[in-house]
């Protein structure tokens, strides 16, 4: 059974409840455990992950403690270029952890124009996207499994 570290940025409390509501539901469907872990903001989400990766389960034990990452936030365009500084830098950030760790991360840090756009997009009776990047994590881990054999 996969375990899987759920990293959420609370600062849009609503739209991160209904991303993290999506993201939990699609993993228990999926048969998987999770830990959800708050930090401050979508530019802390990488190294929250990155720190994930780097614990083991257990003394000695050499495994780690999760098998997949799902990235949950959300970052509502402004009047200054920062939208498009944590935007990007997020989003590199998670690739790079992904890449350097070879870590399966479903990248649900929703990028949006408006508050409203971002509700469409996270309620899990609508596009749901933190279920999303939940089962983007579940396939790819199913991918690995694949290629293993």
């Amino acid at each position: 059974m996969p375990h899987i570290m759920i990293v959420v940025s609370p600062y849009y409390e609503e739209i991160a409840a209904h991303l993290l509501t999506g993201a939990k539901a699609a993993l228990e469907e999926k048969h998987c455990t999770y830990e959800v872990y708050e930090v401050p903001g979508a530019l802390e989400i990488p190294l929250a992950i990155q720190y994930g990766a780097q614990r083991e389960e257990g003394r000695g034990a050499g495994k780690m403690k999760f098998d997949g990452f799902v990235a949950l936030g959300c970052v509502i365009r402004g009047q200054t270029s920062h939208y498009d500084i944590v935007c990007n830098e997020s989003a590199s950030g998670l690739t790079r952890v992904s890449l350097d760790y070879s870590l399966p991360i479903g990248n649900g840090i929703l990028t949006c124009d408006s508050r409203q756009q971002a509700l469409e997009r996270a309620h899990p009776d609508k596009k749901n996207k933190g279920a999303a990047a939940a089962l983007a994590v579940v396939n790819m881990l199913e991918l690995d499994l694949k290629m293993r054999r």
